[in-house]
């Protein structure tokens, strides 16, 4: 049986794990800390704009199990809020017991505390990994999806500082890049300003922690909006990696949305001034824990890959999530981690690997991503399915839709229909459309 390592279990490693699982593998998934989900144990939004017409794409394709579990562990549906539609807020604790039980389900060798130390290669093959405990990790192919946060020395020369964040590096070490390990010179995002990274985009507070009619507006509509005086506001809008959220209305309201905690839409916001604020006077923040001083910085370490998300200059590894460029989001990060995990096992097969087409969302995405990647100017920039600059194209190109019906025939007359949901055989190759085969 074709043996698969994912290293790095965020939302990306565990698509990846699922759809080499459903493709026929034996996989084996490294996490670095003690839990699934990285930044998708404090996130919480899904399905909001573009992202609707992504997530029904992948549903379709067969590639739907991390979409379908939010949507049972929503705890908001259909909500809007400045700049975005039909969110659905998943709860953010009952949603990582159920990923998890799922992935064990499936059969999934998941090693928690297992942090990457070297990479062993022959020629231009990466053959096994070590973690730190010196145990070794073969397969005939290799998945990236380690992310570009941290470590703790980028997000203080970069950003305000190491903020405390879910990734916990003080904990269990920083990010480590199996691409980086290999030899692949990465590349790194910028800001505005051309300063290197950009800044996590939200906060989380103890719900509790504000006052009751903001907690009942929470818990029966999933949004609260409270207007922030002039003299107590802050603008962070252009360091934020979701610039998705960077609107006038994220600068003069506080933001509030229900995932279990009261999630902030704001990278840090001073929790003095915060505590001026009518309805935040005990606030207090739950991730990151310095979210009165700043955030964890991101997009330092993205690989060079194809659109069949196959790394650059390393014959077997591939690559999904943020790894795989300056695309934001759970719902970006699920995508590109579905086709890197069927992809990895269609290339241990010896069978040609899928690129989806341009007629979809998510293959227009991963596309137009890597070509706005190969300029200055774009790699300035940061994308998404749920606003700005990706979104709009969506909308112009006709990519965007809730219409469900229209997603599936559109999946099926591309003979893409459950692509993600089949085994493979060795030798034997899936019948699919001339425009998706690399």
């Amino acid at each position: 049986m074709v043996k698969i390592i994912i290293i790095g279990g965020g939302w990306s490693g565990c698509a990846a794990a699922i759809a080499a699982v459903k493709a026929g593998a034996e996989v084996t998934l490294l996490e670095r800390t003690d839990m699934l989900l990285g930044t998708g144990l404090v996130g919480g939004i899904m399905r909001n704009n573009g992202r609707f017409t992504a997530t029904e794409e992948l549903i379709a394709m067969g590639g739907g199990d991390l979409f379908q579990i939010c949507d049972e562990n929503s705890r908001h549906k259909n909500i809007d809020f400045p700049g975005h539609k039909h969110a659905s807020l998943y709860d953010i604790v009952d949603t990582h017991t159920a990923v998890l039980k799922h992935l064990m389900a499936l059969g999934v060798n998941i090693q928690f505390n297992s942090r990457i130390d070297k990479v062993h290669m022959e020629n231009d093959k990466v053959i096994f990994v070590t973690v730190q405990s010196g145990k070794e990790y073969h397969g005939q192919a290799f998945i990236d999806t380690t992310g570009t946060a941290g470590p703790i020395g980028n997000c203080s020369k970069y950003g305000n500082g190491c903020a405390m964040c879910i990734l916990r590096c003080p904990t269990f070490g920083g990010r480590v890049s199996i691409t980086q390990l290999a030899g692949v010179e990465e590349m790194v995002g910028v800001k505005a300003d051309g300063s290197f990274g950009a800044m996590s985009g939200s906060c989380k507070l103890l719900k509790e922690s504000l006052s009751m009619e903001l907690q009942n507006q929470l818990n029966s509509r999933g949004v609260a909006i409270v207007p922030v005086p002039k003299e107590l506001e802050e603008d962070h809008l252009d360091i934020k990696a979701c610039q998705q959220y960077a609107l006038k209305e994220f600068k003069d309201n506080i933001i509030l949305l229900d995932t279990g905690h009261a999630k902030l839409m704001a990278p840090y916001f001073d929790l003095e001034k915060l505590r001026k604020i009518p309805g935040f006077e005990g606030a207090r923040y739950e991730d990151p824990y310095g979210g009165g001083r700043g955030n964890s910085m991101r997009y330092f370490s993205m690989a060079p890959r194809d659109n069949t998300l196959k790394v650059v200059g390393i014959e077997n590894l591939f690559c999904g999530g943020e790894k795989a460029g300056l695309l934001v989001g759970h719902t970006e990060a699920i995508s590109t981690g579905t086709l890197a995990g069927h992809n990895s096992v269609r290339y241990a097969l010896g069978l040609k690997t899928l690129e989806l087409p341009r007629e979809l969302a998510i293959g227009d995405a991963i596309a137009y991503v890597k070509e706005r990647m190969a300029t200055r100017e774009g790699m300035g920039k940061k994308y998404t399915f749920s606003g700005s600059l990706y979104f709009d194209r969506m909308k112009k190109l006709g990519l965007y839709t809730t219409k469900v019906d229209e997603i599936k025939e559109k999946i099926d007359n591309l003979k893409l229909k459950d692509v993600f949901n089949k085994k493979l055989d060795d030798g034997v190759e899936v019948i699919i459309g001339d425009s998706t085969a690399s």
